[in-house]
């Protein structure tokens, strides 16, 4: 089974978010990526469709959005 990708920044409402993802799905479901630290897969993201973090993309594309922490103007600074 394909993974799910957490996208996140490092925000204190991004990680606890991921922290419920993780409880939620299981670690071995998801792959977390910290876009603040990890910038290099910015573009990744959005083109997947993530307009803010924290979000999670789905095996099958959708994109959820969860609990507005920035949006990816912001993240890229």
């Amino acid at each position: 089974m394909a993974k799910s990708v957490f996208y996140h920044a490092g925000c204190p409402v991004c990680v606890s978010a991921e922290q419920d993802i993780i409880t939620l799905i299981g670690e071995e479901n998801v792959e977390v990526v910290n876009i603040g630290e990890v910038r290099s897969r910015i573009a990744e993201a959005e083109t997947a469709g993530v307009t803010s973090v924290p979000a999670l993309v789905t095996p099958n594309g959708n994109v959820l959005h969860i609990n507005f922490g920035a949006s990816m103007a912001d993240v890229k600074g």
